[in-house]
């Protein structure tokens, strides 16, 4: 427990000047692990193979895994010790409020905290002093039983004999009441820093690396623990109710850039879901935050899996005089315990391997850097937000929905769709930026019984509005980018929903894609809010035909149209597709027009 005279002491700038040399040692390793990802893999990937141009490639990913836990730990360490510095100014300020007060009064502070303070007032029968005595602090009670008597003759009790409740006997030394003011002012500030003490020197104690040169699953999972207990520490220095919650894009834009770097620093490594997934501020930002987010999440995961034991064997024995099988009661209880979180683990796994394998896709290497601007695991089938090029800085932008069945484990069909729309929108115009994005941040529906249905299109339609909100505010209005949302199959009952979101924001787009789409909800294109003349649909042949014709049937298409339809009123873009996934091929005329549009080059669209 820290003393008095400590407290008095401590500079608490020392703290703040240690923080700031974690902060520059933590924002060192992003920008290292950045040039790793993004200029010496490129160029190995780029100029060597071989054996030897895999082992590299390995090493380099090690150190960047390396950088991202520095980045993380590191500054966990500054947001504590700024944390500690912070919240030690209060009880600090006041103690020595009090201990002015004391040397004002000509009382004597010792080391115990005990107050002394001097004969005062007048005992009334035999009109001396009263004598002066001690008062200590609040921590032995809200008076202490040690304190000297209120007046000549009486107990030494001052719960028994309060200070002016005896006028015809004396008020009392009025210094006595003085005194305990400032001895109990001394106790409740030193009471206050050792709370805080406690609270930050927990956290510090586990933030320290195992010895070696190489950051594993459970270095990386701890660093997620160390996380956790600074936020319960931290809670009165850094709130997750500070961040924005349900607000505008442009509120969330104008939080951030009120805050100095330091405190996005804070927030960002204390709160990485929370700033990864808020609308609005820069793209940078989110994907450093959510590369956090993913990179644990990742390791405690495989340490999960890992920890399952093997399914026991055998799974059926014997039962009955006539050799009848059941299942073995271990493998039961196995089966119970372990056999759904073990699916669920691998799934989100092999997702999350299509995601790491896009991430450390450098710029240079065929495509654009990747920005993750949302990732969730376990909420629903998961929840991905990808993109190709910087959205922020994009000439041309390309938000892609995707549709029923979609689920984190099987995210990487719609990351190679988006790939093959950037691929071939930045072929059409080599010389401006292109950003295409996958957009899974709905609950998809998971058949097609469920794709009948309105409600998941009533959840995420508001979804979808507040982050293209949020990628016109980050980009800086409306007319820094061309910006197109493309909607797959229920993808585009989404899309069509989200266009009567929020209409006083403006069009949810420059343009609308409406690829296999079952019917947007509307009845005509012109209800869209871009003008007929930017909605743009494309059908395929084989089972894409059941898909639109089925959606006409149960009421998706407002009115009984359909976006293929003529009466419709949209674009119908001449298609070669041969069934209902197969619009992204390379080469195809459906992906030429979608790239097309995309980049703005309306002219060069085939129409059917």
């Amino acid at each position: 427990m820290p003393t008095w005279q400590q407290l008095r002491d401590v500079k608490l700038n020392e703290y703040t000047d240690a923080a700031d040399g974690w902060g520059k040692v933590s924002s060192r390793s992003n920008a290292d692990k950045d040039r790793v990802d993004n200029e010496m893999l490129a160029r190995i990937r780029k100029s060597q193979e071989g054996k030897a141009a895999e082992a590299a490639e390995a090493d380099l990913d090690q150190l960047a895994r390396n950088y991202q836990y520095l980045h993380t730990e590191c500054g966990l360490v500054r947001t504590a010790l700024n944390g500690l510095a912070a919240e030690l100014a209060a009880p600090q300020k006041k103690l020595k409020q009090a201990l002015e007060d004391a040397e004002n009064l000509k009382f004597t502070v010792h080391a115990d905290g005990s107050v002394e303070y001097p004969a005062g007032g007048e005992n009334l029968i035999d009109k001396k002093p009263i004598p002066g005595g001690t008062a200590n602090g609040s921590q032995f009670g809200l008076f202490s039983p040690t304190a000297p008597p209120m007046y000549q003759g009486q107990g030494n009790s001052p719960l028994l004999n309060p200070p002016g409740l005896y006028p015809g006997l004396g008020g009392g030394n009025p210094n006595q009441a003085k005194a305990q003011a400032v001895a109990n002012a001394i106790a409740a500030a030193v009471r206050e820093a050792n709370e805080i003490d406690g609270r930050y020197s927990g956290v510090l104690r586990h933030l320290k690396a195992d010895p070696g040169l190489k950051v594993e699953n459970k270095d990386l999972a701890d660093a997620a623990a160390d996380t956790k207990r600074l936020q319960d520490a931290a809670g009165k220095y850094v709130a997750a109710s500070d961040i924005p919650q349900g607000r505008s894009t442009e509120e969330n834009a104008k939080w951030w850039n009120g805050l100095t770097q330091e405190q996005r620093d804070e927030y960002a490594t204390l709160f990485p879901a929370s700033v990864g997934a808020l609308d609005g501020i820069p793209s940078t930002v989110r994907d450093d935050a959510n590369r956090m987010v993913f990179a644990e999440s990742k390791a405690k995961y495989e340490i999960e899996l890992a920890g399952i034991p093997p399914e026991p064997k055998p799974k059926l024995v014997s039962y009955g005089a006539r050799g009848g099988m059941v299942y073995s009661q271990k493998w039961l209880d196995w089966h119970h315990k372990y056999e759904g979180r073990q699916a669920d683990l691998k799934g989100w796994l092999h997702g999350m391997n299509a995601i790491e394998s896009r991430l450390e896709r450098p710029a240079g290497s065929g495509m654009p850097e990747a920005y993750l601007l949302k990732f969730d695991a376990e909420k629903d089938d998961g929840r991905v937000i990808l993109a190709n090029g910087n959205p922020d800085t994009a000439d041309h932008t390309a938000v892609y929905v995707p549709g029923t069945k979609t689920k984190l484990s099987d995210i990487e069909g719609d990351l190679g769709r988006t790939d093959a729309l950037w691929s071939q929108t930045n072929g059409l115009v080599p010389n401006q930026n292109v950003s295409t994005i996958t957009w899974f941040d709905y609950n998809a529906p998971n058949d097609i019984p469920a794709a009948t249905l309105n409600k998941y299109g009533e959840e995420g339609a508001p979804t979808l509005r507040q982050f293209m909100n949020g990628m016109e505010t980050a980009q800086g209005g409306p007319d820094r980018s061309h910006t197109t949302v493309m909607g797959h199959s229920y993808g585009s009952t989404v899309a069509g929903m989200a266009t009567q979101q929020d209409r006083g924001a403006g069009p949810l787009a420059d343009d609308i894609i409406a690829v296999g789409s079952p019917g947007m909800q509307v009845e005509h294109a012109s209800d869209l809010g871009v003008g007929k003349e930017h909605v743009w649909a494309m059908g395929g042949d084989g089972d894409d035909v059941l898909v639109r014709q089925g959606g006409r049937l149960v009421g998706h298409g407002e009115g009984f149209t359909i976006p293929t339809d003529k009466g419709f009123g949209g674009n119908i873009m001449a298609s070669d597709a041969k069934d209902h996934g197969d619009f992204w091929v390379p080469g195809r005329n459906s992906l030429f027009n979608q790239g097309a549009v995309i980049a703005g080059l309306h002219d060069k669209v085939t129409l059917d």
